[in-house]
């Protein structure tokens, strides 16, 4: 513990005297009862109260110290072990499958709602997000940042439509490979950037030390690729790969504006199989919207990240006291007036507590 205005603290010899003087009183009171009980005869035992009403007087000394020791600004010192924070990088699928409306209101939308619990899930001090959108494609949106209003900025204007549209040919196709491997490449540039070995011309970088994790979001349907291959070049980077599925096995149909009347309408599933060996490869795990909620979802992706995630040093902080003591200043009085049997006393002490009160509720209301 420590103090923000130690010059307070020499008024402590003001309570430690009467403690002193207290003490003194108790031994006379003692001696004088014994006394008296030795002089004093009646046919029934007489018993006489030990402390008396110096009970009032010990936790008046009690309160005023406790008040003196608040005045001078105690301060809880506290040691925490930091950990690093995380670097999670969403590759969302952005294909046509992602239109389909078996969820409420479609693949895209459902998939935008869950992004945003994952974004208030995580601290945002050390925390970092990036994200890549990806169909036949891939077209990265934002890099590695620990802006939260950079985040949801995006969010907000991608929630209700897909970036791709039905109309283009490269919507067709579920291209994880191409998402993953950009993935890849929004790392390496936030390497080159902030330097590999955590380091820049103004020294450390604070965020150097993140897990890293991969987040695809995708129904896993019509995809293609050499999806093993960019795998592998994540796990040699030792970034595990979670993926969440969307959708449902029942499916739905695909709307395409370019289908003409006598064609053949496309129906897409949900590709649990295929979306589960991804995750497998990939060293993490596969989730599934509306089987757990949301927030379950995004906690045990952030939770098994930050696991992985090393140290950053001890950090000393402080907790301020001032209430604690004032509070138990408060409670020592109260615990005091108990003790109090003249009605003259009881009288002052009330009056003296409407006055604090009143006091109190002036200054707090100014």
């Amino acid at each position: 513990m420590r103090f923000g205005a130690p010059a307070f603290l020499p008024l402590l010899a003001i309570p430690a005297a009467l403690l002193l003087l207290w003490c003194w009183q108790l031994w006379r009171r003692r001696a004088d009862a014994r006394a008296f009980m030795r002089r004093r005869q009646v046919p029934v035992d007489e018993r006489i109260p030990f402390f008396g009403e110096l009970l009032f007087w010990f936790f008046l000394v009690l309160a005023s110290g406790a008040a003196i020791l608040a005045l001078a600004k105690p301060q809880a010192v506290t040691n925490l072990v930091r950990t690093a924070g995380v670097d999670l990088v969403i590759l969302q699928d952005g294909s046509a499958s992602m239109h389909v409306t078996d969820v409420k209101g479609d693949r895209w939308q459902r998939s935008m709602r869950f992004l945003r619990t994952l974004g208030e899930a995580l601290r945002w001090e050390n925390d970092r997000v990036a994200m890549a959108l990806f169909a036949h494609m891939a077209t990265p949106q934002i890099r590695l940042t620990k802006d939260p209003n950079t985040y949801f900025f995006f969010l907000d204007h991608l929630e209700d439509k897909s970036p791709f549209r039905l109309e283009d040919d490269g919507t067709w196709d579920t291209n994880i490979e191409r998402g993953i491997y950009w993935g890849l490449r929004l790392i390496e540039k936030d390497e080159e950037i902030r330097g590999s070995a955590g380091l820049s011309k103004k020294g450390p970088v604070p965020d150097a030390d993140n897990s890293k994790a991969f987040v695809l979001i995708s129904d896993g349907q019509s995809w293609s690729g050499e999806v093993a291959k960019s795998l592998a070049l994540a796990q040699g980077r030792g970034i595990p790969l979670s993926v969440v599925g969307v959708g449902t096995t029942a499916g739905g149909i695909i709307p395409d504006p370019k289908r003409e009347t006598n064609s053949p309408v496309v129906r897409s599933i949900l590709n649990r199989a295929e979306l589960t060996r991804i995750a497998t490869a990939g060293g993490g795990r596969y989730y599934e919207l509306d089987r757990e909620t949301d927030r379950e979802i995004a906690n045990q992706i952030i939770d098994q990240t930050r696991r992985r995630a090393g140290t950053t040093g001890i950090q000393e902080g402080t907790r301020e006291l001032y209430w604690n003591f004032l509070f138990a200043a408060g409670i020592f009085l109260a615990l005091g007036v108990l003790f109090l049997r003249d009605r003259v006393a009881l009288a002052l002490q009330l009056a003296a507590a409407v006055a604090v009160f009143l006091f109190v509720q002036a200054t707090f209301t100014r």
